[in-house]
């Protein structure tokens, strides 16, 4: 049970490929994992093409939140909060959607901004780290939009920005062949170059000391070069990933049919069809901010969220 002083909190991020749960106790700033689960439910399928959620997307997330509504009585989480990142808040159905999950489920969805979903994410992912002078850069890769954070760990981030380059809408865009051709890969490598360098000023780049790759792009790369099989999130968390694994496995993974993907050890097999796109938007990154390394991390938006709604409901 949750400790007088602590607050047991439910959070939902219902996000462009992915549909994930945490409960967790939350006490003091400090996130205290109960449960946490993860669904590639594909919400954003087809959403940069049709402006719209598609049924079978729609009915896999209902499929996952029926599960999570489950895990959320049985562990008698006291504040649920869920958010919607980039495929919602770009879908002309997006409101259609949340009240949806509101009558099914009983859960309020908020659709946040970029802005929001990129603080959100920063808190996550530097909260428990002790406090410094040297500035971070934390990266997410989602489904249809990546964030770029940048802020020194325990305080306001200095700057945020959500760009386009998403790992699904990249893929929709350029990939059209299975296994992709390096004219494709390249165009992509060249469209997000221009992405990153229009988006993010180039003097912040150059003082951004570390990064920090939070997400299921970054933690799998983390996971097919430690080989891990099962996947173990402490040898994920906090791992040193190296701008030349990302170019082998970015290689390894574009000379193969995402069939031949989905036996890759370390790789979900749902995330085969994504995690070309993926690895080239976190290379480019990478090379972006001039960094050979950057830290993987498994707390992300769903611990910024938890203590976010803790903080709010104290």
């Amino acid at each position: 049970m949750a400790t007088s002083t602590a607050e047991r909190v439910a959070v939902v991020d219902l996000g462009t490929n992915t549909t994930r749960l945490l409960v967790a106790d939350v006490s003091h700033g400090a996130v205290a994992e109960l449960d946490r689960r993860t669904t590639i439910t594909r919400l954003g399928e087809g959403v940069d093409a049709t402006g719209r959620l598609g049924e079978p997307a729609i009915e896999r997330v209902s499929n996952a939140l029926a599960e999570y509504r489950a895990v959320i009585d049985e562990l008698g989480a006291t504040n649920t909060v869920a958010v919607a990142t980039s495929a919602v808040r770009d879908a002309s159905n997006g409101d259609d959607f949340r009240s949806h999950v509101k009558r099914e489920f009983d859960i309020d969805v908020r659709i946040i901004s970029g802005d929001e979903e990129a603080r959100l994410t920063f808190l996550g992912a530097t909260g428990a780290r002790p406090a410094t002078s040297e500035p971070a850069m934390v990266l997410d890769i989602g489904g249809g939009s990546t964030e770029f954070v940048v802020g020194v760990p325990g305080s306001e981030p200095d700057f945020h920005v959500s760009t386009q380059a998403g790992a699904v809408r990249q893929t929709e865009r350029h990939l059209a062949d299975d296994p992709p051709t390096q004219e494709q890969i390249s165009d992509m490598a060249l469209e997000l170059q221009l992405t990153i360098e229009q988006a993010v000023p180039v003097e912040l780049r150059e003082r951004t000391s570390f990064g920090i790759a939070v997400a299921g792009t970054a933690t799998s790369m983390a996971a097919i070069e430690q080989e891990l099989d099962p996947y173990d999130a402490e040898r994920v968390h906090g791992f040193k990933l190296e701008l030349g694994a990302c170019e082998r496995i970015l290689a390894m993974l574009a000379g193969q049919t995402v069939e031949q993907r989905r036996d890759v050890t370390g790789l979900h097999p749902d995330r085969a069809p994504t995690i070309v796109a993926g690895a080239v938007i976190l290379i480019e990154a990478m090379r972006a901010f001039s960094l050979e390394w950057m830290e993987t991390s498994e707390a992300d938006i769903l611990h910024g969220a938890a203590l976010t709604a803790a903080a709010s409901s104290s």
